[in-house]
């Protein structure tokens, strides 16, 4: 069982790692949803997409937890790879935000968008009030398909604070010690079995030796 103070610094590299580092940015409000249109495998232009969903946008949902944002797969790789950002264009105080949200609700479950790996929704036309600004991502570096995002969607990227960098550099620290404990207790296991493969071929020669003597 891993010891509590273990398992402490597991769940803090794990929740900086989330928070910060690429993707993590706040979206403007007048953003209601983001969709990501690409193939299942990473070949033929589809690496950047997959990498950008992997590592991007987990932390865009994370600091974006209201805004839906759903990933469209299909098996076939010559299909097009594109993000489709989706914006309000009707004022706050109008029932815009209102009306989409109920509109999603009041489909029955099965029917209501949903993230697919089998090109069940692919992204949809603009609603009523709603502008779509798209982005193609295929044979693009993850890296360049987050500033062209960044750019088109106004998004503020949230730096960590100084405790937070205090905390990164003691998970970096923890990690190059971890590294550093596995490499020795390997090279000790490594050691001990190579005795254990030396002895026992002794072994094996003294008892030839005793047999061809007898």
């Amino acid at each position: 069982m891993v010891n509590p103070g273990k398992r402490m610094h597991i769940l803090q590299a794990k929740l900086l790692a989330i928070r910060h580092g690429p993707g993590a940015a706040i979206l403007p409000p007048e953003i209601t949803r983001i969709h990501m249109d690409f193939a299942v495998k990473w070949n033929d232009g589809h690496f950047g997409p997959r990498k950008f969903w992997k590592t991007c946008l987990p932390r865009l949902k994370f600091w974006n937890p209201a805004i839906p944002m759903l990933v469209n797969r299909t098996s076939d790789q010559t299909a097009p790879a594109k993000m489709s950002i989706y914006f309000r264009q009707a004022s706050l105080s109008s029932g815009a935000p209102a009306a989409l949200s109920s509109q999603m609700n009041s489909l029955p479950l099965a029917q209501q968008p949903h993230s697919s790996i089998a090109n069940e929704h692919p992204a949809p036309e603009p609603e009523e009030g709603e502008r779509v600004v798209t982005i193609d991502m295929k044979g693009i570096h993850s890296d360049k398909i987050l500033e062209e995002f960044v750019a088109k969607t106004g998004a503020t990227p949230v730096h960590p604070t100084p405790d937070e960098q205090v905390e990164m550099r003691q998970v970096e620290e923890r990690a190059e010690r971890a590294a550093f404990d596995r490499a020795v207790v390997k090279k000790y296991i490594d050691d001990k079995r190579r005795e254990e493969r030396m002895l026992a071929m002794a072994r094996q020669e003294a008892e030839a030796i005793r047999m061809a003597n007898q």
